[in-house]
């Protein structure tokens, strides 16, 4: 505990607090702006922010931007209904994480079905979904894999043992997700409202930090990855301040104790073996960009959901429009959580309209814990 203790010492703290703040207001000024807008690209980062009142503390001065680093923020509808599908049959059960089962379909969410008498298991890993198929050859077992390229070397590396031992009544329905061309849809549409970018910390130990170089290139910003305690995150801040009032922008990486330029080589090899980059349409607020989903390999055709059982749910573009519009806007940093009109009224985390609301990654979810409805 002395290692965290030191990320979170409270002089510290407070000394870059009293250094980013005449920082942010000289370039503020500078540059014509009310605050200098930040977005952190992590869900963990924005918990980060409300739990250790550093939001509350430099929001007079930054306007941190949330960005769209929730997976299951982004999961499309019809993924849901089909895993209710499948868990509605005798011979099948669906297994997926805690955060998962929380979000809308099209009509009951796994959670609902799972207590209508649906098979669906809650599980914290892969390898515990395959254990669930072993000790029930009678049934097929599908893990609905979900997720940016943080958790994709654990599903990879568990098809890689179910292939290896045989275990035929174990599939994957792969809906993962890469973070860089998410990063891309995002900058598209709204990298001009931006003055930097505080880049994820898990998701960078296994891709690295080289990919992300596009953002200082393409849109001229400022990208500092960062780890996830309170004096990562304010000397990220401060990097990136330092960054704007030189004139520059770069790719830093603050969290060098765990990231490194090139990622985790045997994790990006399973990757490469098990998955292959495809468009999977209408993401939730992002559309269907190329390559920002990815689908299993042929290899692995024999453990393909998809391919095994048919998707009996079909994709309907206009599925989107279930949940409120200003889901996407959260989504994309366009819009904060407590300006939705929804926001604490008919979205709570007890009767959720989407899946931001859900996730212990989402930008509402965030802003609700925290109790930080009535400002921004």
């Amino acid at each position: 505990m002395r290692f965290v203790d030191d990320f979170r010492d409270r002089e510290l703290s407070l000394a870059l607090v009293d250094r980013i703040r005449p920082a942010a207001q000289r370039i503020a000024a500078e540059r014509g702006l009310e605050r200098v807008a930040v977005m952190e690209v992590c869900g963990g980062h924005t918990h980060t922010l409300f739990r250790f009142g550093i939001h509350q503390a430099l929001r007079d001065v930054i306007e941190f931007v949330h960005g769209p680093g929730c997976p299951v923020c982004v999961l499309p509808r019809d993924v849901i209904a089909q895993c209710v599908s499948w868990a509605q049959r005798e011979d099948m059960i669906v297994a997926t994480f805690g955060d998962a089962i929380r979000v809308p379909g099209h009509g009951l969410t796994l959670q609902q079905a799972r207590a209508a008498g649906a098979n669906v298991q809650v599980v914290y890993s892969p390898l515990e979904a395959l254990e669930t198929a072993r000790e029930n050859p009678d049934k097929n077992v599908v893990f609905l894999a979900l997720g940016f390229d943080t958790t994709m070397p654990s599903t990879a590396l568990t098809l890689l043992t179910a292939k290896e031992q045989g275990v035929t009544n174990f599939s994957l329905y792969a809906v993962h997700i890469g973070i860089i061309p998410t990063l891309q849809a995002v900058l598209a549409e709204g990298a001009q409202y931006l003055q930097g970018l505080i880049g994820p910390g898990h998701v960078s130990m296994v891709i690295g930090s080289q990919p992300y170089e596009f953002v200082a290139r393409d849109y001229g910003l400022p990208f500092v990855i960062s780890g996830f305690e309170p004096l990562d995150l304010l000397q990220s801040l401060n990097m990136i301040l330092a960054q704007l009032e030189r004139g520059e922008a770069k790719v830093e990486n603050q969290y060098a104790r765990t990231v490194t330029s090139s990622g985790n080589a045997a994790a990006l090899a399973a990757i490469n073996r098990v998955f292959r980059p495809e468009p999977r349409s209408f993401w939730q607020g992002l559309g269907g960009q190329t390559d920002i989903g990815y689908v299993l390999s042929d290899e692995f055709a024999e453990h393909d959901a998809e391919k095994r059982f048919g998707i009996d749910i079909a994709t309907d573009p206009l599925s989107v429009a279930e949940q409120p519009p200003e889901c996407d806007q959260v989504i994309m940093g366009r819009l904060s959580p407590p300006d939705c009109p929804h926001f604490n009224k008919g979205c709570t985390q007890d009767h959720p309209l989407g899946a931001l609301m859900v996730s212990n990654e989402g930008a509402c979810a965030a802003w609700y814990h925290a109790g930080a409805m009535a400002t921004t």
